[in-house]
């Protein structure tokens, strides 16, 4: 291990206490046959123990979209050529930003664990998500998120009032 990034490191304000530095994305993989991809959080880690999104802490002036690919990547194994970029739904509070980017599945691939931040990965179908102990911020944000995943023109960014960092 190297060095932490800078963007490694919480923000504290008005509105809460929230992981990155320079904001948090993370990435929201739905394949059609499979349903989708969630992330059982290590219990070390901020509300640890629930069901979540592949993602993390964003690098200083990297794009949300960019981050998002590549914590998925290094969290999960999910490679960002298989997938293609539905929308991005923000949450933002001023002084910090969590963008979750919504990609379906062009190639399929199965997913691993490749950083100890992950318990488990699951292909979970959109009709069972919530049955699963979610991260307090996906759960906010998943019923939005579930019905523009459904749609067919559901692929424009929005502002939402959710977060999962």
């Amino acid at each position: 291990m190297g060095p932490r990034d800078p963007g490694d490191a919480w923000v504290e304000g008005d509105r809460g206490k929230f992981w990155g530095r320079f904001g948090s994305a993370g990435l929201l993989v739905h394949d059609p046959a499979k349903g989708v991809l969630l992330q059982h959080r290590a219990t070390w880690s901020d509300h640890g123990g629930t069901w979540g999104l592949p993602g993390g802490a964003l690098h200083q002036g990297e794009e949300a979209v960019h981050g998002a690919l590549r914590e998925a990547q290094e969290e999960a194994a999910v490679p960002p050529e298989s997938v293609r970029i539905l929308f991005t739904s923000v949450f933002d509070v001023g002084y910090w930003r969590y963008t979750t980017v919504a990609v379906d599945v062009v190639e399929p691939f199965e997913p691993a664990i490749s950083d100890p931040e992950s318990l488990e990965l699951q292909w979970v179908p959109i009709d069972q998500v919530s049955d699963k102990e979610l991260h307090p911020g996906f759960a906010s944000a998943w019923p939005s998120l579930r019905l523009r995943l459904l749609e067919p023109d559901g692929n424009t960014d929005t502002q939402t009032g959710t977060n999962e960092g």
